[in-house]
């Protein structure tokens, strides 16, 4: 069984504002997060075959600290330019290129499209993934190159702020 885990970059710091989109930083709450939401992975014994990342700033911080929570090697994080301003299909392209060997994988990237991609692949209305939000699927054929429209079954949405009050 093929496992997505569909995760937006934390919450990023505006108050350069001589820095482009790209560049900009994780703030104080987005590292908070980031290691609440490894932690929870962790604790659930999640462990990725491979994470796939935008190399913007603000998702590549989030991609390295989740995987050092993880135990992924960040050495072998893949920074795929494609994710930064994709859409549904640039996101499905990158996932149908992954090895049918990678069996968990956490595609690690930006809103809207992340939303729109996760809504398509599992017919499940979820409207927004906050920050640092974590969207996951099990894809109903076991290989990476049947991705597409509802080919893949809910299994959880988890996000911080879910996690405030308790």
């Amino acid at each position: 069984m093929k496992t997505l885990y569909i995760i937006r970059h934390a919450k990023s710091d505006w108050n350069d504002l001589s820095l482009s989109d790209f560049e900009r930083p994780l703030n104080k709450r987005g590292q908070k997060n980031t290691l609440f939401m490894g932690e929870l992975l962790a604790h659930n014994n999640v462990h990725p075959d491979l994470i796939v990342s935008s190399p913007a700033v603000r998702a590549k911080a989030t991609a390295k600290e989740i995987a050092k929570i993880v135990n992924y090697d960040t050495k072998k994080i893949v920074y795929e330019d494609t994710l930064y301003m994709a859409d549904v299909n640039a996101i499905e392209g990158v996932l149908k290129k992954i090895s049918s060997s990678k069996k968990t994988v956490f595609i690690i990237g930006h809103n809207p499209d992340l939303t729109l991609f996760a809504e398509y692949i599992s017919g499940y209305d979820i409207d927004n993934i906050p920050t640092c939000g974590i969207f996951c699927v099990t894809l109903k054929n076991d290989d990476w190159q049947s991705i597409g429209r509802n080919m893949a079954e809910f299994v959880s949405f988890d996000y911080p702020k879910k996690h405030e009050d308790s």
